[in-house]
C-alpha cells in the first residue's frame, strides 16, 4: 500500500518543508482527539462492490508551527483488533494472519519523515507505516480544514483530512489477492481534530 498517510496519520500537517532540527519558537503540541479521530478503509469484494471497514481506536500527536506552518514528530498508533467491518466474523478474519495479523502484531504505527507544501491548506506527509511487521514507506494528501479555537471549552483545535492508498501486498497481505477475490489496494480516508496542549 502506498500509504495512508494515517502516517496517516503521520506528517498529517505538515505543510512546509523545513528541517524537523529547526528551532521554531512558536511550535506547539498537540494531541488527536480519540473522539474525532476516524480512519475509514474499502476494499473489492469480488468485484461486485467496494467492503468498507474503519479501525475504531487510535491515538498520536505532533508538533506544529501555526506561523511558519512547519510541522513536526508526528506519530500515530492504531490497534489492530480494533478493526470493524459492521460484521463479526469478517472482523475475525481481518484480524487473523490473512490479513492484519493483530494478535502477533497488535498496533500499526506511522512515523513522519517529511512533509511538502502545495498550498496554504494542502500538502503531501511521508512517513513509515508498519503494519504486521513490515515497515514501507507511505505518502498522504493532507488537507488543513480549519485552526482556531473551538467553540466548546477552552481550547485550540486543528482539523485535518488526509487519503492514500495501499497495497496490502507489499505488507505481506497476499490473501486472496491472485484469485481477485479481495482487491489489493486499498483507499484509506483519515479525518481527525487534535488539541493544542
Amino acid at each position: 500500500m502506498r500509504r495512508l498517510a494515517i502516517s496517516t496519520v503521520s506528517g498529517l500537517v505538515a505543510f512546509a518543508a523545513l528541517p524537523v532540527a529547526t528551532a521554531i519558537a512558536e511550535a506547539r503540541d498537540f494531541k488527536i482527539d480519540p473522539a474525532h479521530f476516524s480512519i475509514v478503509f474499502n476494499a473489492q469484494h469480488i468485484d461486485y462492490a467496494p467492503t468498507w471497514g474503519m479501525f475504531l481506536k487510535g491515538e498520536g500527536s505532533f508538533t506544529f508551527d501555526e506561523d511558519t506552518r512547519t510541522l513536526s514528530d508526528l506519530t500515530v498508533t492504531i490497534p489492530a483488533d480494533s478493526v470493524f467491518s459492521n460484521n463479526e466474523r469478517r472482523d475475525g478474519h481481518l484480524r487473523s494472519d490473512d490479513f492484519l495479523s493483530a494478535e502477533t502484531h497488535p498496533d500499526i504505527t506511522f512515523v513522519m519523515t517529511s512533509a511538502e507544501e502545495e498550498t496554504a491548506r494542502s500538502g503531501t506527509v511521508t512517513g513509515d507505516l508498519t503494519l504486521r511487521g513490515v515497515t514501507r514507506p507511505v505518502t498522504l494528501d493532507v488537507t488543513l480544514n480549519k485552526v482556531g479555537p473551538y467553540p466548546f471549552g477552552d481550547t485550540y483545535v486543528i482539523g485535518i483530512s488526509a487519503r492514500t492508498t495501499l497495497k496490502r501486498s507489499e505488507f505481506g497481505m497476499t490473501y486472496a489477492v491472485e484469485n481477485g477475490l479481495v482487491g489489493d489496494e486499498v483507499p484509506i480516508r483519515i479525518d481527525l481534530e487534535a488539541i493544542r496542549q
